[in-house]
């Protein structure tokens, strides 16, 4: 009996009939891992949690912020600068932590998002006016 030349000459794996098991996945070591599977890639991005942590450390960042800039206040204020403009400087004072603490969080949450020209140079420029008016502001008249 011929045989005519077909697909299980072709493909001699066809020709088996056991049926194949897949190679065990092999560890660093060289060890066989039996029964693991490859661990789902991670998401691309921070996630809603990790905007939920930046945004509690935000809040706490923002109240300790205020703090200092009523033991700024009043430090001056005992310096002998006037109430309003030992007030000015507190929260010029304020007003640069805030914003240089939010360009901290947004760049460690994401930096390849954030952490660009468009984003952080208004945060460190209003961080960076408001501490040159809070010098100016804190100066005895």
């Amino acid at each position: 009996m011929a045989q005519n030349p077909g697909a299980n000459d072709l493909f001699p794996e066809a020709n088996s009939t056991a049926p194949q098991q897949p190679a065990p996945a092999v560890g660093a070591e060289g060890n066989a891992l039996v029964g693991s599977a490859m661990p789902e890639p991670l998401p691309a991005g921070p996630q809603p949690r990790d905007y939920a942590i930046a945004g509690v450390s935000f809040i706490v960042l923002v109240v300790a912020f205020f703090f200092a800039k009523n033991a700024y206040s009043n430090h001056l204020a005992r310096r002998r600068v006037p109430y309003g403009p030992a007030s000015a400087a507190g929260w010029w004072l304020f007003t640069c932590l805030t914003s240089l603490g939010l360009a901290s969080i947004l760049a460690i949450l994401s930096p390849e998002k954030f952490l660009t020209a468009l984003v952080m140079a208004p945060l460190c420029l209003i961080g960076v006016i408001s501490l040159v008016l809070m010098l100016m502001s804190s100066k005895r008249s």
